[in-house]
This record gives structure tokens, C-alpha cells and sequence, in this order.
């Protein structure tokens, strides 16, 4: 059976052998560990994981692909090895992906997530995989380059993409990646994301609640020309900008782009 991408799905298969070792090299699979895929479309990344020791969960939209993946890898399915689930993964919760042992590895978060994703949600998955529990200890993620760009900020300009990946765990742009690596080629060039040590412990450690923490980034962000105090009267009032401004020795004139990690979780804390 041969699988031609759906453009409605987003998809783009990888079927670069080069790139598909740079992934398994910055996930790090161990053996018997628990690895999370998301679209494992036509079972190339897939099959990879598998032969690097993992148990893998592999969630799937489009039936044809599952149906593919079911045939192709039916030993896999019957030793426990490879456990599909048909769905959509911003619906599904991680209780409907797993079962038996697999259970136990999704609720204590001791489990990867590595896969090609499709862009187009690319930020509905960072949100759920890093805003909420049961979080992945790491991940490894096909993305756009311009969005991976985008969460290292290098040129010092932070984004609520960035200061969102950052407030969880390390990212890290391991390669970029062609677009002649898939099929069909996408229209941009793609990089590989490794986001490491993914965890709320610095929520905790700065006293932060993370609905609050967000609700504040967001609002720190809504008028991207605005100073950043006038953005946050949304949230609070001007008096205690002030103070919040004096005690966290920020620059007034400052907007939310320039705000580094730190500072929101100072900003934040005494909110």
C-alpha cells in the first residue's frame, strides 16, 4: 500500500536516512524506554525507534496511515513493542494513548516525545506537551526553521514562543533540514529542535502559578509597540507596576521583547 500525503493533514514525509539518524542521536532513546510519536505517517521514524530499543506510542490521524502502520509493523504490535492509537492528539489526553506499563511511564512523565510533526500545529503541541502534565522529559521535534528560530531568539528579541519553551526546558537547534528531505517538499526549510530537562520545577522554585505566569506573558505581549507596564495595566494596576519595576530594578521604557526569562519570573512572583 502506498501512502500519498493529504495536504489537509499537513503532511510531509521524511524520508532522508541522514536526517532520520540526526534524530535518533538527539533523542537519545534508551532501551525499553517509552517514546510518544506523533503522525508517524508512513512508519520511517517510526521504524527507527523501534530498532533503537524503544516501546513506542504512536498516535495517528489520517486511517490510511494507520492501517498502513498496522500491517507493516504487526510483529511489533503483537510483542507490545509498538502500541497505535487511532486520533487526533490535541484531543486525545495521554490516558486514551497508552495501556498496561505504557500507563504508568505517560502519568509519571518518564517518557520521550520524538516525531515530524505537522507545522500548522506545531504550537498547539507545545502548549499541551509543555503547559500541562503529564509532561515529556524531552523532546525532539521536525519543525520550521523560522519557528525554531524563533524559540532560540539569538538576536536577544524573545517572542511568547521562546519565553514558553524556555520557562519549561533547553532548547537546542540540532541541524537544519532541507526541504528536498521529504515527501512532497514543503514550501519552507525545517529544523530539528531538541527541547531537554523539560519540567515545571522552575514554576515551583520561583513561586510562580503557571495559568498566572501566562495570563501575564500574554498580556505583556498584546500590543507588540507598547511599553511593557502599559500592556500589564490589563492585569494590574499602574501602582503596582511601579513598585513591581522598582524592586526588579527594570528599565521603565522596556517593551515584553526584551524582558528576558528571569525578569518575567521576577515580574510574575510579585504580581
Amino acid at each position: 500500500m502506498q501512502l500519498f500525503a493529504k495536504k489537509s493533514l499537513g503532511q510531509h514525509f521524511l524520508h532522508s536516512r541522514h536526517v532520520l539518524e540526526q534524530i535518533i542521536s538527539a533523542a537519545h532513546v534508551e532501551k525499553n524506554e517509552v517514546v510518544l510519536e506523533i503522525g508517524p505517517g508512513t512508519g520511517f521514524l517510526t521504524r527507527a525507534l523501534l530498532d533503537a530499543g524503544a516501546h513506542v506510542i504512536a498516535v495517528e490521524k489520517d486511517d490510511r496511515a494507520y492501517e498502513l502502520l498496522e500491517e507493516k509493523c504487526a510483529k511489533e504490535i503483537s510483542e507490545g513493542r509498538l502500541h497505535l492509537i487511532r486520533g487526533d492528539i490535541l484531543t486525545l489526553t495521554l490516558s486514551d494513548t497508552s495501556k498496561g506499563s505504557l500507563t504508568q511511564a505517560l502519568s509519571d512523565g518518564n517518557y520521550a516525545l520524538v516525531a515530524n510533526i505537522p507545522y500548522y500545529i506545531t504550537g498547539a503541541i507545545l502548549e499541551k506537551f509543555l503547559e500541562h502534565e503529564p509532561r515529556p522529559n524531552r523532546m525532539v521535534l521536525l519543525v520550521q526553521k523560522e519557528v525554531a528560530t524563533r524559540i532560540m531568539a539569538h538576536d536577544g528579541k524573545e517572542s511568547i514562543l521562546s519565553i514558553s519553551v524556555k520557562a519549561f526546558g533547553t532548547p537546542k537547534v540540532i541541524a537544519t533540514v532541507s526541504r528536498g528531505a521529504f515527501t512532497p517538499p514543503p514550501t519552507v526549510d525545517s529544523a530539528i529542535l531538541q527541547i531537554k530537562d523539560i519540567s515545571g520545577k522552575r514554576f515551583l522554585e520561583k513561586n510562580s502559578a503557571i495559568l498566572k505566569f501566562f495570563e501575564m506573558i500574554h498580556a505583556g505581549f498584546a500590543h507588540k509597540r507598547k511599553l511593557l507596564r502599559r500592556n500589564l495595566e490589563s492585569v494590574t494596576d499602574s501602582k503596582n507596576i511601579s513598585e513591581i519595576w522598582e524592586k526588579a530594578s527594570i528599565e521603565d521604557k522596556i517593551r515584553a521583547e526584551d524582558v528576558t526569562l528571569d525578569q518575567w519570573f521576577e515580574i510574575c512572583a510579585h504580581l
